[in-house]
């Protein structure tokens, strides 16, 4: 039997087989060892052959489908070995916040950098809208600026008041979509609003460290009622950019792959050397700083503040 995975909860996988049946299964014993070397064999999206077990309603997962792309992170305890939060995206959305708690620009270009690496598409969703001041607003604008220029659409909700979520409704419509972004950005109850009977727990932002509290604690998929998918995964205080080597990192930042044929040296770094097309662009304000800034802190190996 032929299934996607729809949840993991580490030792466990719930897998949707093609009639609609929801089967919770195990994976075979040796089914780890086989040249695995993320932290988990298997992610939610996932396509698995499984078995079900001998007069059980539970199954055994016999093999894992080649995957179209994922995307992954460093895993928090083992900083060489990566964690794949999903599989098999059709887009990857970041909802983003700029208070309680504020998503930093270095954040938002390691999360687009790493859905680059992937070949997933990306949008970013500016959540809490009913929260701006006129000084926030204009903050806004300026985020917005930044990455529609590059080609990332940016939209405005509030899941608090439902504003502009007919906008997320169509963007999500016959998609997989991966929903990312810090613990306390809105994720859950944006989902909430377009899944309302699914009743996602959520928190509020604690005070002490304007950092949101874990409120998802694995990977879920669920089923849109337009058609498509939403993948919630845990809120992520830190995203370490991984399996990116220095010489492709410019491939996957947009506005300087499309400079790059301009340099003077095939191998240009985009540091300090002469003749460079990129410095050119930062000198003559085509490329934004912070997003150099991102570019030269990732290079570097200091890529895993939030």
């Amino acid at each position: 039997m032929q299934g996607f995975i729809t949840k993991s909860t580490g030792s466990w996988y719930q897998v949707q087989s093609k009639d609609g049946q929801k089967i919770d299964c195990r994976i075979k014993g040796k089914f780890r060892t086989k040249g695995i070397t993320t932290t988990n064999p298997l992610a939610v999206g996932d396509v698995v052959d499984f078995d079900m077990e001998p007069e059980q309603e539970t199954g055994v997962i016999t093999n894992l489908q080649q995957r179209k792309n994922y995307i992954i992170r460093k895993s928090i305890n083992l900083s060489k070995q990566g964690q794949i939060i999903a599989a098999n995206l059709d887009q990857a959305i970041l909802v983003v916040t700029l208070a309680s708690p504020r998503t930093s620009l270095g954040f938002i270009d390691r999360f687009l950098v790493t859905a680059e690496a992937y070949d997933i598409p990306s949008k970013l969703i500016f959540n809490k809208l009913d929260l701006f001041s006129d000084e926030g607003l204009e903050i806004l604008a300026e985020y917005k600026a930044i990455y529609e220029k590059i080609g990332y659409p940016c939209f405005e909700v509030s899941a608090l008041e439902g504003t502009n979520i007919g906008q997320v409704q169509d963007l999500l419509k016959d998609k997989v979509t991966l929903f990312s972004g810090h613990s306390g950005v809105g994720k859950s109850s944006l989902i909430n609003v377009l899944l309302p009977d699914l009743d996602l727990r959520t928190h509020q932002v604690s005070d002490w460290s304007d950092k949101g509290m874990h409120t998802t604690t694995f990977a879920e998929m669920f089923e849109l009622p337009q058609g498509g998918f939403i993948i919630d995964t845990p809120g992520i205080r830190e995203l370490g950019v991984i399996d990116i080597e220095k010489q492709e990192l410019s491939h996957f930042f947009p506005e300087m792959r499309a400079l790059m044929n301009q340099c003077r040296f095939n191998n240009c770094r985009h540091i300090n050397e002469p003749g460079c097309a990129v410095l050119a662009a930062l000198e003559e304000g085509e490329i934004e700083p912070s997003r150099y800034e991102s570019y030269l802190s990732i290079y570097n190996g200091n890529d895993t503040r939030a």
